[in-house]
């Protein structure tokens, strides 16, 4: 299987997020790293690791292509029959890899296998967390790709789509359309996919997203600076304004229900569910926003959180 890590400028995190990938209970995998022209010692680290084991591979990019072309170039150089993306921010349990791959393995007509979200800080302490709530391991595409946009839309934004980085079978993830650089294109993208097979899950807290100063998200972005990270072309006003940003990201479900497999009846349920959404979304925004569910209703019990407090300090401390 195949791990791919775009980065830019990640060299805070980065040592740590590879002893994570790297020291993975599930060897039989190589690391894909493309550096989308970083100029903070991200390059030096790489070569460094890439020297002492031969599962790394790195290329540099000479001019910063974006976030979105540079998940492209690490799938494009993948090898594997599975895929999943990591971020040079992140850790990860060391059997992650090792559960998903055996869950597909269990359930031939998954396309994707992830574990339950938790959220670290900077120095790895666990702050949030939550069992893994949307309805995506439905056997009806048209409930799965609700499930995603409604019940996900409620979610705490720093741990919606987390299932961008889930495990997937590659053939599948080469035919949806590449990850766009619209607002929430992540989101679309994710949808897009869970319209072509269920999502399995580990029902335990193995991946964890880190918050830090320096990661942008959703919900701290403006619409523009969202999308300028995913292309450095999205800054120009003229030719991308904000309601073009936002307006790709609708076409972008749409088009994502139009390419599917399904039928006629599934993806006319599928659009029901899409104009639902806008419309919660917009009623939303008349009513002055909605707070959504609050972050300490996501908190694992005090013992969880103990446990997966120390899965995080044995990945930073691997050596």
């Amino acid at each position: 299987m195949s791990i791919g890590l775009p980065v830019y400028n990640g060299a805070d995190y980065l040592a740590q997020s590879l002893d994570a990938l790297l020291g993975q209970t599930y060897e039989d995998l190589e690391v894909v790293v493309s550096s989308n022209a970083s100029d903070d010692g991200t390059d030096e680290l790489l070569h460094e690791y890439a020297a002492r084991d031969p599962r790394v591979r790195v290329e540099r990019l000479p001019r910063n292509v974006g976030a979105a072309a540079n998940h492209d170039v690490v799938l494009r150089r993948a090898r594997g029959e599975l895929f999943k993306w990591a971020s040079a921010d992140d850790l990860y349990a060391a059997d992650l890899v090792e559960q998903c791959v055996r869950l597909l393995d269990e359930h031939p007509d998954a396309l994707l296998a992830h574990s339950w979200t938790a959220a670290v800080d900077e120095a790895g302490t666990v702050v949030q967390a939550h069992e893994y709530p949307l309805l995506t391991n439905s056997r009806q595409a048209s409930r799965r790709f609700r499930s995603m946009l409604l019940d996900g839309d409620h979610m705490p934004g720093a741990l919606r789509s987390d299932d961008f980085y889930g495990l997937v079978r590659a053939d599948v993830l080469r035919r949806v359309r590449p990850h766009d650089s619209f607002y929430r294109a992540d989101h679309v993208f994710v949808s897009e996919l869970v319209l072509h097979g269920r999502f399995v899950q580990v029902p335990d807290w193995l991946y964890f997203r880190r918050h830090h100063s320096g990661r942008l998200s959703h919900d701290e972005a403006t619409v523009r600076s969202w999308c300028a990270s995913l292309d450095p072309r999205r800054e120009d006003r003229l030719r991308h304004p904000t309601a073009r940003l936002v307006g790709e990201m609708v076409t972008g479900y749409v088009g994502a229900v139009q390419r599917s497999p399904l039928d006629a009846a599934e993806k006319r349920a599928c659009l029901r569910a899409l104009a639902q959404w806008g419309a919660s979304r917009a009623a939303r925004r008349l009513g002055g926003g909605d707070p959504g569910v609050p972050a300490e209703e996501y908190d694992v019990a005090p013992q969880r959180r103990d446990l997966a407090a120390r899965v995080v300090a044995g990945q930073a401390a691997h050596p």
